[in-house]
């Protein structure tokens, strides 16, 4: 009779029982934790091998028993995969959009104390260096290699073909997190994960590289590039979350928790076992959610403007240290106005916007503060390696130059007044608003830089505070290194602190080596040099080399233009001698040509080796998948059928309506008595649309960004049971985001007609997805509050168009072009 390994220890635990009454007893514990037929007396213990260059570490085998009772065997050691002796718990914290300048650790005006006070008791990193963009440097951060060779070189959703862009992480460039996991760490993340292929986050997968196939046991947040902080699309693992039914709900709070619930679980289960956290806010990316409360701190605090607070940050930042003194101040962009040239309204909104902003970041900082405490009351913090990483990338100046209402407004290139969001100035950080700043708020958070977030090509883009905090393994206290790094060196010197080697082949797969280098020499060594001498820097065209304390680099395009500001050939180059100028405003390229030449060689080289080439400035068609060649999941197709309790389906994921007439038909089985819910819907409060039935009566509702919003009745109730409810928008054509009429239909009867005058030419949400029988998230319409479910039976519901001629593709694309410049040239 075969018996499995688990009927086999049930059988051996039994007969324990039954021979020695001895429950508790060594032998039975063994035969629990392992049930393998036990090793002659003669044959020595398994010894867990010393490489760990493979991972997995194989499995040793264990010779077959010749001994027929078992009290005469002795039992094999077992095989366990542990850490090593005393290696450290790891915690990474990840802020999101925050530039140089802007924390009070680095001299900024934001009171975040938990970051001073690591900064206080371990040390500050002011040579720290990112990629310019999220998606990259989160890819870097977790892998040890550089964002092209990654295959992320923008982010996700602007993937292409070409290798260094294909959005997808390659089998050879194994997670940080796997590694640490088949060394006998517990690991888990929590947060943003802006590193999934768009087109892969949907229940059809493939999962291989979402965060829980990524080498992470647990995860918690969100998958893209930004979340409604109120509202948020959870996953925890696979899973999307229902959230709870809080008024008070806060993402950055619920993150928090959750990765303080899952640290006291490991702790004391597994209090040996070492842990690997990767703590990810979406703060303080876009939209800038906060409670009123955390705002109410800074009131007042930046009426003197972004001009008044780049000097005051710089001389905080000479008195603090982490710049050098005499730094000059670089000149702002010439986009950016003058505080003293604003009108008395624009101060105002602008003043409230980074009331809100700070109020956001220092909300976020004290939450983790929370995380820490924990880790600290669990008795682990000593023994903690912590890396704050001040920022992902510089500040985002992607709020244009007066900052947004509603961020989606930027996506659809429809502008933004300022008396328009003054109507919203108390609303600013709530649940009814998707807000940004303005971008000369970027600019002083990037002191004493000129650039922001997006220009990879200058400080101002890459450079983010850094703090370290290790009791056990690092002496000093207070003190500031300033060898130059880069965010693909945290992986290195994670293994090295570990007693880790760099593995040479992960799960089967040969591994491109990591292309960072540890600098766990700096932690008790202040003067020594940095090993991380040469690095290249390239987004969206902006790009730039290091090299032995020269930076070369280009501004290709700023993050609020929409046209490039020249060919590739013809791009204007800069040098800088970083080592005597901190902040980059001595530009060397015409008095030092030969220098300039070199540099620029050393790119290419280097670009080469990266999988970099070819360089790639395109926007609006990197936006549209069929014209750069990266997947999705409807390429050809024109209907989509989907059926009740599908939900969260985002945008890459679900049939693409916009700019075009189209049907949407829902075969239902309604309930007898009052009817309500949602049918279909997509997206929520700041742009969407959504079929629902309202005390009986089926309705559609198109929201244009929050802004206007066209509700189409029916005159007619919706019958119990089976029938067939029809939705027909016909487009009025002539460009994108036109207009069209809608009309319903109840069993092919015209029950209801009427205009839509506005629709969103490109995006709705990078975070509210398409449901069926539902509306989460947040509302279409505030006729109902979400989820608003469907209290009657969807068989289906089918959405369909007429396909595109090949003429009408590109008549869509050039209206979207001319929009974006007329957009550029009016901000």
């Amino acid at each position: 009779m075969k018996i499995d390994s688990i009927d086999y220890a049930r059988h051996q635990r039994h007969q324990t029982r039954v021979r020695s009454g001895l429950l508790g007893s060594a032998i039975s514990c063994l035969l629990l934790i392992s049930p393998v037929a036990a090793q002659s007396p003669a044959t020595a213990p398994v010894v867990l091998p010393t490489d760990r260059t493979v991972l997995p570490i194989p499995e040793p085998a264990i010779p077959h028993s010749t001994v027929l009772d078992v009290r005469e065997a002795i039992p094999p050691a077992r095989f366990e995969v542990k850490a090593p002796a005393q290696a450290p718990n790891v915690l990474v914290v990840l802020i999101d959009d925050m530039g140089f300048g802007q924390s009070s650790a680095f001299g900024g005006p934001i009171h975040m104390p938990t970051v001073d006070q690591l900064a206080n008791e371990g040390l500050r990193y002011n040579e720290f260096h990112t990629t310019a963009l999220c998606s990259p440097t989160r890819a870097a951060l977790l892998t040890g290699r550089n964002h092209h060779t990654n295959n992320m070189g923008s982010i996700t959703e602007t993937a292409t073909a070409f290798p260094g862009q294909t959005g997808q992480r390659p089998n050879n460039v194994a997670p940080l997190a796997e590694m640490l996991r088949l060394n006998g760490y517990s690991t888990a993340a929590f947060g943003k994960s802006h590193e999934t292929a768009a087109w892969e986050v949907s229940p059809s997968g493939p999962t291989d590289r979402w965060p829980t196939r990524s080498g992470f046991d647990k995860f918690y947040g969100f998958i893209g590039g930004e979340t409604n902080q109120w509202a948020p699309l959870i996953y925890d693992g696979l899973s999307q979350v229902e959230l709870p039914k809080n008024p008070n709900y806060h993402f950055m709070t619920d993150m928090t928790n959750q990765a303080i619930a899952w640290m006291q679980y490991q702790k004391s289960l597994t209090p040996d076992k070492p842990f690997f956290i990767y703590f990810a806010p979406g703060a303080t990316h876009a939209p800038h959610h906060v409670p009123k409360e955390w705002i109410a701190k800074y009131k007042g605090k930046f009426d003197q403007g972004w001009d008044k607070l780049r000097e005051e940050t710089l001389a905080r930042q000479i008195k603090l240290g982490v710049v050098p003194p005499g730094t000059k101040l670089a000149p702002k962009p010439e986009a950016i106005k003058d505080w003293a040239a604003l009108s008395a309204d624009e101060k105002r909104l602008f003043a409230r916007q980074m009331e809100v902003f700070a109020g956001f970041a220092e909300y976020a900082d004290t939450e983790i503060g929370r995380l820490v405490e924990a880790i600290k009351t669990a008795g682990q913090l000593d023994n903690t390696l912590v890396f704050y990483i001040v920022g992902d990338n510089g500040a985002s100046a992607e709020g244009g130059m007066n900052g947004l209402f509603n961020e989606y407004t930027y996506f659809n290139q429809v502008r933004e007044t300022v008396p328009d969001m003054l109507k919203h100035y108390d609303e600013l950080g709530g649940p009814t608003t998707y807000n940004h700043y303005a971008a000369g708020w970027a600019v002083a958070g990037d002191t004493p830089f000129t650039w922001t977030k997006q220009v990879a090509s200058s400080y101002g883009g890459t450079r983010n505070g850094m703090v370290i905090h290790w009791p056990k393994g690092i002496s000093a206290k207070g003190e500031l290194r300033s060898q130059w790094q880069h965010v693909i060196d945290i992986a290195p010197t994670i293994l090295e602190a570990a007693g880790l080697p760099e593995p040479k082949s992960v799960n089967g797969t040969v591994q491109t080596p990591i292309e960072g280098t540890s600098f766990v020499h700096t932690f008790n060594e202040r003067g020594v040099a940095s090993r991380h001498t040469t690095q290249y820097f390239e987004i969206f065209g902006n790009r730039a080399i290091y090299k032995d304390g020269w930076l070369a680099g280009t501004v290709h395009r700023a993050a609020w233009e929409y046209q490039n500001r020249a060919t590739f050939e013809n791009d204007r180059w800069e040098l800088y001698d970083a080592r005597s100028d901190f902040s980059l405003v001595n530009d060397l390229a015409q008095t030092n040509p030969d220098k300039l030449k070199e540099m620029q060689g050393e790119f290419l080289k280097e670009a080469v080796k990266y999988s970099v080439l070819p360089l790639d400035d395109r926007l609006l068609e990197r936006m549209t998948a069929s014209l750069v060649g990266r997947p999705s999941l409807m390429a050809g197709r024109t209907s989509l059928t989907v059926h009740q309790g599908m939900i969260g389906m985002s945008e890459n994921v679900f049939i693409n309506l916009k700019n075009r007439s189209h049907t949407i038909i829902a075969e239902l089985d309604a309930p007898k008595g009052p009817m309500n819910g949602a049918i279909v819907a997509q997206a929520g409060r700041f742009g969407g649309w959504s079929l629902y039935v309202k005390d009986g009566k089926p309705a559609y509702t198109y929201n244009w960004l929050g802004l206007k919003r066209f509700t189409i009745t029916s005159k007619a109730p919706l019958p119990p049971g089976k029938s067939n409810l029809r939705f027909e928008f016909s487009y009025d054509g002539g460009g994108v985001g036109k207009g069209g009429t809608g009309t319903l239909f109840i069993n092919d009867k015209n029950v209801g007609t009427g205009r839509i005058e506005q629709t969103q030419c490109c995006a709705f949400s990078a975070d509210e997805g398409a449901d069926v029988g539902a509306d989460e998230g947040t509302p279409v319409t505030e006729i109902y509050k979400s989820p608003f479910k469907f209290n009657g039976k969807i068989e289906k519901v089918e959405l369909s168009f007429k396909e595109m001629t090949r003429t009408e593709h590109q008549n869509e694309l050039d209206v979207r072009k001319a929009a974006t410049l007329r957009r550029g040239l009016s901000d």
